[in-house]
């Protein structure tokens, strides 16, 4: 199909480009389910884009569903075996960051010429990535016992110098609970930046203020993105510094495969799309002006580009996080209990407390409170009473408790 313009050439009758010093776009009545390019030159033609294709919508398809079917499998098997609450709490919420940015991106993918519809999917697909940062802290503290476990032993040590994990400017210090109190808060504070950061994006895109790649000082676009760009490398040092100071003591773990794959996800994704939509400003990207003859916006196709990579790269890390966090321990620790409660009333239970964020509510309020100085978290534990047969009992929801230990004067900072 030919598009007409004015003052257009009869030797471009039998092609769609058209090169105008300054492009006059077609009546969008004569553009019914057309897809309308501008090029780097500055041409605009009607061409066939490959993200609003039904090979691209598929292929998209088929690795989203197939991470989706592995993860939520994995994350089936961990409430299957839900003995450990306290650990398995954090790793439900963090497989569950491929649901949410497989299913997230693939539909943005397909609703890509919808009114851009895609910044409101993206921002509870950001939202869930600060969710995600805070979750593999705390599990970092539950492997290791709380944070009095942690100060019993490395309080007082040096901080040792290290440009790789951004320590060498804190030559001459030694840990203290206020460098767990530092971690804490530079994760929780990405917790409230992102969501404030994520509506504010949707009010300016409302009003036309807000384009993916438009670095324009009147656009909110640039200020947004710095400071995201600032809350997540805070939030990311604080891990790096965390997992520096505790290696030895998360070797057990084997916490290196969670990190990289965490911190791949997050960060890398974040530099994908900001790499993506600086190509398309400077037109490496083709700019899309009408995608199946809805008008789109600048950003558009670097978005798209964005959430078909997403995709594609949710079936690879749900591999890597199916070794990462594997069920196998504590599949062994329920074959060693018998089992009390029904299987789907057990599993029901544990989805219900894993999606409940009042442990994230009560830990934001502990660390930014002034009493903070006075005291330390210590993890939960299961409190083992004797019943009215002098026997022990577990399992009981009443016998646990946290402790508030003593462990600093006010002057115990980081």
């Amino acid at each position: 199909m030919n598009i007409s313009f004015e003052d257009m050439d009869s030797s471009a009758e039998n092609n769609s480009i058209v090169h105008l010093a300054a492009p006059i776009l077609p009546d969008k009545s004569d553009i019914s389910n057309m897809t309308i390019i501008r090029t780097s030159n500055g041409s605009i033609i009607e061409d066939q884009m490959f993200l609003n294709t039904v090979a691209a919508q598929t292929l998209s398809g088929i690795f989203v569903w197939s991470a989706l079917l592995m993860t939520c499998h994995q994350i089936y098997t961990h409430l299957r075996s839900y003995t450990v609450p306290n650990e398995q709490r954090y790793i439900i919420r963090i497989l569950f960051i491929v649901p949410v940015y497989a299913f997230d991106s693939w539909l943005s993918l397909l609703f890509i010429s919808n009114d851009q519809y895609y910044v409101y999917f993206d921002s509870v697909r950001d939202c869930y990535e600060a969710f995600v940062i805070y979750n593999f802290l705390s599990l970092s503290f539950e492997y290791l016992g709380g944070e009095s476990a942690i100060m019993s032993e490395i309080r007082g040590k040096p901080i040792q110098s290290s440009c790789l994990y951004g320590t060498c400017c804190l030559v001459g210090m030694s840990y203290s609970i206020g460098f767990l109190r530092f971690c804490k808060q530079a994760t929780l504070q990405f917790c409230v930046v992102k969501p404030i950061m994520a509506v504010i994006t949707i009010i300016l895109q409302a009003f036309g203020k807000y384009h993916d790649g438009d670095f324009n000082v009147n656009g909110g676009y640039l200020y947004i993105t710095i400071i995201y760009n600032f809350s997540v490398s805070l939030a990311l040092y604080a891990l790096f510094l965390f997992f520096f100071a505790t290696s030895d003591l998360l070797r057990p773990f084997e916490p290196v495969l969670k990190f990289l794959t965490i911190k791949s996800v997050i960060f890398l994704s974040f530099w994908q799309g900001m790499v993506l939509a600086i190509l398309e400003r400077c037109g490496v990207i083709p700019n899309a002006l009408f995608i199946d003859g809805q008008e789109v916006g600048a950003g558009t196709v670097a978005a798209g580009w964005q959430n078909f990579i997403i995709c594609i790269e949710m079936f690879f890390a749900a591999i890597a996080l199916r070794y990462a966090f594997t069920c196998t321990v504590y599949q062994e620790k329920k074959n060693e209990v018998p089992e009390n409660i029904p299987p789907m009333q057990s599993i029901s239970s544990g989805l219900k407390e894993t999606i409940n964020p009042g442990d994230m509510v009560q830990d934001a309020i502990h660390n930014f409170s002034p009493a903070y100085q006075q005291y330390t978290q210590q993890s939960t534990q299961e409190v083992v009473q004797p019943n009215q047969n002098g026997k022990l009992s577990t399992g009981n929801k009443g016998s646990r408790k946290s402790d508030k230990i003593m462990l600093i004067t006010s002057d115990d900072e980081f």
